[in-house]
């Protein structure tokens, strides 16, 4: 028996294992950036709510390349909304500077508004797929 085997049905190509051939299969796709926690976040709602798009990008290889994506842009929109958030209710250094408490309070207050707004619009919106 050959070693390799060519099917001419599906082009793959097939390599004797013991008695049976198993298929030649190589992963397309190289991590190149990490997952972070919004990628993760996003896949954990792909999995539970929308398994078939889940499958889809599994399948064909481009998940780790679609949720380093919208972990991307998860922390640039986290990062604008902090700083859009913090100009208009007039978080400045200055009162950094002078009550550092009511700036780490007021920080985390529009952070965790910047975070809630991410959840709800990039990683378990409608609009998230």
């Amino acid at each position: 028996m050959e070693k390799y085997i060519f099917d001419q049905s599906n082009g793959l190509w097939y390599e004797l294992q013991g008695d049976y051939y198993i298929p030649c299969l190589v992963l397309v796709e190289a991590r190149t950036s990490p997952v972070g926690m919004w990628g993760r976040k996003h896949q954990q709602y792909l999995k539970k709510h929308r398994p078939m798009f889940y499958s889809d990008l599994v399948l064909s290889g481009k998940l780790y390349s679609y949720l380093a994506d919208i972990d991307t842009q998860a922390r640039n929109k986290l990062h604008l909304l902090v700083t859009q958030l913090a100009e208009n209710e007039g978080i400045r250094e200055q009162l950094k500077a002078q009550d550092q408490m009511a700036w780490v309070g007021a920080m985390s207050n529009i952070r965790n508004r910047a975070e809630e707004i991410i959840l709800q619009e990039l990683i378990y919106g409608e609009d998230a797929v």
